[in-house]
């Protein structure tokens, strides 16, 4: 399980929802093997006023954090991030200045998912991917 937010400016996001929602989910898909049907993306478009980033970054800087349940290896993560940097330059134009990722991993005694603690929900999908 991950619930994933996107952070930027809310007229370059906007203009590219859909097609960083494809990309962020393709990786997603490919390194940590999670059901095809499981996305759950958040878009948080931001003033430029509000989302206030170093020198170095364009409009186009894109934060995505994802929180998910513990357990996949950090071989797996790293091929999570790889996918997700060659696939936004490949997809979106988007270079890896522009692009900011973080996963906080979570026991899944710390989730409620249709009323049930997450430790006692049964998946259709392993969470501990090596």
């Amino acid at each position: 399980m991950a619930q994933i937010k996107i952070y930027g400016v809310r007229s370059v996001l906007g203009s590219r929802r859909a097609a960083l929602s494809d990309v962020i989910h393709a990786s997603a898909v490919a390194a940590f093997a999670p059901p095809e049907d499981k996305r759950f993306h958040r878009f948080i478009g931001l003033d430029p006023e509000d989302f206030i980033y170093p020198a170095g970054r364009t409009s186009a800087y894109t934060i995505v954090e994802i929180v998910m349940f513990e357990g996949r290896s950090v071989a797996t993560k790293k091929k999570f991030y790889a996918e997700l940097y060659a696939r936004a330059h490949a997809e979106l134009g988007l270079g890896a200045n522009d692009l900011e990722v973080s996963i906080i991993d979570t026991p899944r005694h710390d989730w409620a998912i249709r009323g049930q603690p997450g430790d006692e929900l049964q998946l259709n999908y392993q969470v501990n991917v090596d």
